[in-house]
């Protein structure tokens, strides 16, 4: 059976993959991407117990750019493959649906919630969780792609077809996320909660292509009717 046999947004496809998550050309390339992105946006831990979720870690990416920051870095997933992976690069792995982190409230100062929002049903309730975890004053990093039929041409009509572009089926539409019920949402549960458009450097991607590249800059961009960033705190 191959990843693009099994239905859109299967989880299977993450443990058939899972020989590329660390191929800076493969399947997963554009995560990589998306987690240096992230990093950025995390400031460095104030104390030396600080904790920082990283929810559906996958295969642990976040791990070398939150390494230098201080952070106790635990990962969350379904995936045992992804979560040996993020072993063996320094994340404390916790198995576990982001839909019921098995983790105490208030117990992190940095949760980030990257390439999941649109791969659950109930995107709130991840958000939510988020909300739980955060200690009052903690970092909240999050990224989706958003509901809109352009987002949708682009993200799987044209994007599956491209190099960097997300592996075939690994996405379903119907899931992508409605940004104004997000910061809605995120208000309820006293999230401060700002969003940002990203695309990554056409010039970078294309030197990427050719193979001069071994990464690509996400860019910060006013739209975010694609790709977005959340960045925010808890009240």
């Amino acid at each position: 059976m191959t990843a693009t046999s099994l239905a859109r947004n299967d989880p299977a496809q993450y443990d058939q993959l899972a020989d590329q998550w660390w191929e800076a050309s493969g399947g997963f390339a554009a995560l990589h991407w998306l987690a240096a992105s992230r990093a950025e946006h995390i400031p460095p831990a104030a104390t030396s117990g600080a904790l920082l979720v990283d929810l559906a870690c996958g295969g642990g990416l976040m791990a070398p750019h939150a390494a230098g920051l201080g952070y106790r870095h635990v990962g969350v997933d379904l995936g045992m493959e992804g979560l040996r992976m993020a072993r063996g690069h320094g994340l404390l792995p916790v198995r576990g649906s982001v839909l019921a982190v098995p983790l105490a409230d208030g117990c992190a100062d940095v949760v980030v919630a990257g390439e999941i929002l649109e791969h659950v049903e109930d995107d709130v309730a991840v958000l939510a969780e988020c909300a739980r975890l955060l200690r009052p004053g903690g970092t909240l990093v999050i990224d989706a792609l958003a509901a809109t039929r352009i987002s949708r041409f682009l993200m799987v009509t044209v994007a599956e077809k491209l190099p960097g572009g997300p592996p075939p089926g690994i996405h379903d539409p119907a899931l992508f996320v409605d940004r104004e019920r997000l910061l809605a949402a995120a208000d309820r549960l006293g999230l401060e909660l700002r969003l940002v458009g990203l695309r990554p450097s056409l010039r970078q991607a294309v030197a990427w292509a050719l193979g001069r590249r071994e990464s690509v800059r996400m860019k910060p961009i006013r739209s975010t009717a694609v790709v977005f960033a959340g960045y925010g705190r808890k009240r």
